[in-house]
């Protein structure tokens, strides 16, 4: 994980009149948070830009990947409701500790505990995430997942409850960081929705050279 995620260079993968889309490096905060230090992403791309953004939907601070944002309010308001409205189709990649054997859906409700950490609970709110195997380690497994409800950190909870927390997790698991890894294993790669102009748009981020080394270092144990 980047040390000083606010000395990156913004890294812009789409901008047009309306919308403007980052890929987000692990450990940038997507907008300020209570006790959080450090630029918070929203606050550099104004600067780059010179106008208000509008904040879409955001990442996990130790997460990397594809952050939407819009230039004016009305693509806001469009966008968050498609957003609301589950019409977003979203895609996340992330490498599991353990090897999980085959493709899974899980549909288990998730609450958000005092502590911050959200676990499966039958007071909490409906949650599903597919999860499809792409790659089979000896000891860990990639996945792209697709969580169709919008809950705080539901990919990294629902994996957990499997028994297969997410490398480099602190939160969710035991031996922190999971597996030994150095960086949380979860990027948002895909986004596809409504553009301004009602057609589909698909926008992608490419991981980072760290995840692809960690990748990489699977293949070769």
């Amino acid at each position: 994980m980047t040390e000083n995620p606010s000395d990156d260079p913004l890294h812009v993968v789409y901008d047009d009149p309306r919308l403007i889309a980052v890929n987000k490096a692990a450990g940038q905060l997507v907008v300020p948070g209570r006790g959080e230090t450090g630029e918070p992403l929203n606050a550099r791309l104004e600067k780059l830009i010179g106008r208000k953004i509008y904040v879409v939907h955001r990442l996990d601070r130790e997460a990397s990947g594809l952050v939407l944002f819009a230039k004016d309010a009305e693509a806001h308001r469009d966008l968050s409701l498609q957003f609301e409205e589950r019409r977003v189709k979203k895609i996340y990649l992330a490498v599991a500790e353990g090897r999980l054997e085959k493709n899974v859906t899980v549909d288990q409700p998730l609450r958000l505990f005092g502590s911050g950490r959200v676990g499966v609970d039958s007071r909490g709110k409906a949650s599903t995430t597919v999860f499809h195997v792409k790659e089979l380690f000896k000891n860990a497994t990639f996945v792209e997942a697709e969580p169709l409800t919008g809950r705080r950190h539901q990919i990294r909870a629902h994996l957990y409850w499997l028994g297969h927390p997410l490398l480099g997790e602190t939160r969710y698991g035991k031996d922190f960081p999971v597996g030994g890894t150095s960086g949380l294993m979860l990027h948002g790669h895909r986004l596809t929705f409504l553009g301004p102009d009602k057609k589909p748009l698909t926008l992608r981020a490419e991981p980072s050279d760290f995840f692809l080394r960690v990748l990489d270092g699977l293949r070769r144990s």
